[in-house]
C-alpha cells in the first residue's frame, strides 16, 4: 500500500481505499467522467455510421475533404475558445475577429505572405490582449468586454472595407493562396495546420505549467491565487491566444477563398462555444480538453452535412439541431456534475 500525502493533505493510502477498495463510488465516478469526456465521440461515430448507411455520397473522398476543410477554420477558433472556457470565461469577439483577420490578410497579401499572416495576427492578438487586460486587471465581466470587442472589431472591418463595399482579392498564384488551397498527401494544408495546432494545444493544456494554471483558475480562482498561480496573467494569456487563433483562422479562410469576405464570421462565436461545450468542456470552467472541442466541431459539421444531403430541409434546421444538441449536452453535464459531487 502506498504512503505519503496527496495535494489536499490526505494520506495517499486513504484515497486509494476510498476510490478502489470500496468499489462502487470510485467506479461510478470514473464512468461519469468517461461519459463526460467521450460522449461526443460516441455520438459522432454513431452519426457517421448512420449517415454512411443513409447516403451513398457521405463517405466519398470529395465530401470528406469538404467537411474537413470547412471544419478546419471553425476548429482553430474553437481551440482558442477552449482555453478561455476552461478558465471560466467566454469570448464573444471571435466571430468578428475571424472576419477582420480574413480582410486584413487579403489586403496584406499584396505585400507578401509574411504581411498577410502577421498583420491579422498582430491586430486580432492585440484586441484579445485588450480583452484580457480589461477582464483580468479591471475585473469587468467577460461577456460585456468581449461583446464590446465584437462590435469594435466589426466596426474596424467596415472602416477597412468602405462600409463593406470593397472586397480585397488574393493572387491565386501566390504562396499565401497555397496555404489555403494547397494539399499535402491529398489533404488540404489548412487541415494539417489545424491538426498541428491541436496537438500543440493538447500538450500545452495537459502537460505544461501554463495548462495547470488554466485549470486552476477555472476550478477555483481564489484557491489558485492562494497557491501562487498567476491568475491575471493566465487570463490575459488565454484571451490573447483566442484572438490570435481567430485571426489566424480568418487568414487561412481568406487564403482558401482567395478573398477577404466581409460578411463571414456572423454567429461563429456561438458555433465555437457550442463545439467546445458539446466536446465536454464545462461552461463553469475547470474541466475540458482540446480533443473534445475538435470532436464537437466535427459533430456539428456532420450534422450540417447530413441536412444538406437530405436536400428537402432548410439550412435553418442546422441551427435547430445544433441548438438541441447543445441543450442536451448542457443538461447532461449538469447531471453528471451533480452526480460526481454526490459521489
Amino acid at each position: 500500500m502506498t504512503t505519503g500525502t496527496t495535494e489536499a493533505g490526505m494520506p495517499a493510502d486513504t484515497v486509494h481505499l476510498d476510490a478502489d477498495e470500496q468499489g462502487g463510488p470510485g467506479r461510478a465516478e470514473r464512468l461519469s467522467a468517461l461519459a463526460q469526456q467521450h460522449g461526443a465521440l460516441v455520438t459522432l461515430l454513431l452519426a457517421m455510421v448512420v449517415a454512411s448507411l443513409s447516403f451513398d455520397t457521405f463517405l466519398t473522398g470529395d465530401n470528406l475533404e469538404n467537411m474537413a476543410l470547412s471544419s478546419a477554420f471553425l476548429a482553430v477558433v474553437a481551440l482558442g475558445m477552449t482555453f478561455v472556457i476552461v478558465t471560466g470565461g467566454i469570448d464573444l469577439s471571435v466571430g468578428s475577429l475571424f472576419a477582420l483577420g480574413g480582410v486584413l490578410a487579403a489586403w496584406g497579401s499584396q505585400y507578401g505572405t509574411a504581411v498577410a499572416l502577421l498583420l491579422p495576427l498582430a491586430v486580432c492578438g492585440l484586441i484579445g490582449l485588450v480583452n484580457g487586460l480589461l477582464i483580468a486587471r479591471s475585473g469587468l465581466a467577460p461577456f460585456i468586454v468581449t461583446l464590446a470587442a465584437m462590435l469594435g472589431a466589426r466596426g474596424i472591418l467596415l472602416a477597412v472595407t468602405d462600409e463593406g463595399s470593397r472586397t480585397y482579392l488574393v493572387d491565386k498564384d501566390s504562396f499565401f493562396a497555397t496555404l489555403g488551397q494547397g494539399s499535402l498527401l491529398g489533404i488540404g494544408v489548412p487541415v494539417w495546420i489545424t491538426v498541428a495546432l491541436f496537438v500543440l494545444g493538447a500538450v500545452v493544456l495537459r502537460r505544461s505549467r501554463f495548462g495547470q494554471y488554466v485549470y486552476a483558475v477555472g476550478g477555483n480562482e481564489d484557491a489558485a491565487a492562494l497557491m501562487g498561480a498567476p491568475v491575471a496573467r493566465t487570463k490575459i494569456a488565454v484571451y490573447t491566444l483566442s484572438g490570435l487563433y481567430a485571426g489566424l483562422a480568418g487568414a487561412l479562410n481568406a487564403a482558401w477563398l482567395v478573398s477577404g469576405v466581409t460578411i463571414l464570421g456572423s454567429g461563429m462565436e456561438l458555433e465555437a462555444i457550442s463545439a467546445v461545450v458539446i466536446g465536454g468542456t464545462l461552461l463553469t470552467g475547470g474541466f475540458g480538453f482540446v480533443s473534445g472541442s475538435l470532436v464537437g466541431v466535427l459533430l456539428l459539421k456532420v450534422i450540417q452535412n447530413v441536412i444538406n444531403q437530405i436536400g428537402s430541409l432548410d439550412s435553418a434546421y442546422q441551427q435547430v439541431v445544433s441548438g438541441a444538441f447543445l441543450a442536451v449536452v448542457v443538461v447532461a453535464q449538469t447531471w453528471l456534475g451533480h452526480r460526481r459531487r454526490m459521489l
